[in-house]
């Protein structure tokens, strides 16, 4: 006969054995099924009963992170690396990728020079996290390109390009996994981009390029300073750009107006609304550049991002009184929204 259950009790309220473990199909039922504000509550109740499982635990940080409250994901996914739950590797790719939606590369560079220094990454990982590292630190200093390097300096020793360097390929397009490609491009941060013109030209103008890894590239593009015209291709639109007259990804004109308008109507009310709304639109707009995004109204912008955040939080949002908060037709937020549908389907690559 099977063994039953000890009766739990917490603070006097009595709880019937296996209720944890019915809380926490449910919860990642609701998570599969893409519900995350529902997956939320039942594995946050499922982790009062048992706050240590990493089952659960899991199961939170990526109901947590679908729901794009990267914050509260990263707390959790830190806070079990502390206590040593769940697997140690894959809770480290975890937390790093939590920590890419975040933009915390700064945070990025030390977590993983901790286990450079610890020697806690096997021989097998190395290239994966040194990869991640270097991308990291690339970024991080993405607002101060001249803090390292003399570029001109360096590039004027290169202008004729040897045989054997000339003939350096990526293959981007051979490569099927969009995280291998992910950590390809990644790798070219510290590398001269230049042998690589060509391919990463027919990748930007390609419909196959993922968008994504485009505007990567082109942050790198402009931080070595090239100045050859290029051709974008993102969601069937095309656009010439000169990688060196393009502004810096996270200061776009039209994001920053998106922000100020959302700050107005939520950072001091809804600091947790605030913050969603505020990731969605940094996401929507990196995925897009370099390319502008229609509607024109930056006021129309925010408002959809405002309800979508509501929406993916399982809150109560009405776009008529949206429209009437922030000054803009009811038609076009709805214009707004379809286009942010489309692009939030495409996702980060998961490094």
């Amino acid at each position: 006969m099977k063994k039953r259950e000890p009766v739990k009790k917490i603070d006097n309220v009595i709880f019937f054995p296996g209720l944890e473990k019915r809380l926490t199909d449910k919860g990642l039922e609701k998570l599969e099924k893409k519900k995350f504000h529902e997956a939320i509550n039942l594995l946050e109740e499922a982790r009062e009963h048992d706050p240590d499982n990493h089952e659960i635990l899991i199961g939170l940080v990526l109901a947590y992170f679908e729901a794009s409250s990267f914050k509260k994901a990263k707390e959790l996914a830190k806070e079990m690396l502390h206590k040593g739950i769940g697997d140690y590797l894959q809770m480290v790719d975890l937390y790093l990728t939590v920590l890419i939606q975040l933009h915390e590369y700064q945070e990025i560079v030390a977590t993983i020079e901790a286990l450079l220094d610890e020697k806690e990454i096997p021989p097998e990982k190395q290239d994966h996290f040194l990869t991640i590292l270097q991308f990291s630190r690339r970024m991080a200093e993405n607002r101060q390109p001249e803090t390292d390097i003399d570029i001109d300096t360096n590039y004027d020793s290169i202008d004729i390009i040897p045989a054997e360097t000339n003939s350096q390929e990526l293959n981007l397009f051979s490569i099927d996994s969009l995280n291998e490609q992910m950590l390809l491009v990644s790798s070219l941060a510290e590398k001269n981009i230049r042998p690589y013109l060509s391919e990463i030209a027919d990748y930007l103008a390609s419909d196959a390029g993922h968008p994504f890894l485009k505007t990567i590239l082109l942050t790198l593009l402009k931080e070595q300073e090239i100045d050859r015209e290029l051709t974008v291709v993102k969601f069937a639109k095309e656009k010439k750009v000169i990688p060196t007259q393009l502004p810096e990804v996270r200061e776009e004109p039209r994001l920053t107006e998106v922000k100020a308008f959302l700050a107005d109507q939520l950072e001091s009310k809804n600091p947790g609304l605030f913050e969603n709304s505020i990731r969605m639109a940094e996401r929507n707009f990196f995925i897009s550049y370099p390319f502008e995004l229609e509607p024109k109204s930056p006021a129309a912008w925010a408002a959809a991002f405002h309800h979508l955040a509501q929406y993916y939080l399982g809150m109560d949002s009405d776009v008529n009184q949206l429209a009437g908060e922030y000054e803009v037709q009811v038609e076009e937020i709805e214009a707004a929204m379809a286009r942010i549908e489309l692009i939030e389907k495409i996702s980060y690559p998961n490094i």
